[in-house]
């Protein structure tokens, strides 16, 4: 196998790409080595010495703990649950949480033999007491839900307040291209104007 046959194979197992994406992607890195390949490579293998999780909550950053963690504006008592790092990113983009983090690692699945031990559930538990609030910001799946229910049942313990992220109708969403389980959410959390 050549180097650009490993290049191509290592590029198609990235997320969102193929093998026919990951060809057009190794082409582009060659055909502008000094302007993409070059500084790609050298930033990979920086953040890959550097970036390391957080001992605190989990997330990616090249200090431990995170930025999150150390940063004394955001508020204590209040830890908001996600997945992955990327729910944590997101969440983070909307400028609207001003809180902690905990990053699960993923969600409780029986057929791919994911269980509590697998997940970075026991340092959670550790962060909670009565005068915490813990959001749980986990997906609608079947295997997001069964996490959620059964962090809250373990967080019960510790007093603290526990609550979730809304869900239903998005902003924009027409009822007619809605599904079933959306909607029945929906109409289960509905509120007061």
């Amino acid at each position: 196998m050549t180097e650009l046959d490993t290049l191509i194979q290592l590029l198609a197992r990235l997320p969102g790409l193929g093998p026919r994406s990951a060809r057009r992607a190794a082409l582009y890195l060659l055909k502008r080595r000094d302007q993409a390949m070059l500084p790609l490579a050298a930033a990979m293998s920086a953040a890959a010495a550097a970036v390391r999780p957080c001992s605190v909550c989990g997330n990616l950053d090249t200090s431990d703990p995170c930025a999150i963690c150390r940063d004394p504006e955001r508020d204590r008592a209040a830890i908001c649950v996600v997945e992955d790092v990327s729910d944590l990113w997101a969440l983070e983009r909307t400028g609207a949480f001003r809180g902690r983090y905990h990053v699960l690692g993923g969600t409780l699945s029986a057929l791919d033999g994911i269980g509590p031990g697998e997940l970075n559930i026991g340092p959670l538990m550790a962060r909670l007491g009565p005068d915490i609030e813990l959001i749980l910001a986990l997906s609608a799946t079947v295997e997001g839900q069964t996490t959620a229910h059964y962090l809250a049942d373990r967080a019960a313990a510790t007093g603290a307040r526990i609550s979730r992220l809304a869900q239903g109708v998005p902003i924009g969403g027409e009822l007619d291209y809605l599904d079933e389980g959306t909607l029945t959410a929906a109409l289960k959390s509905r509120r007061a104007m």
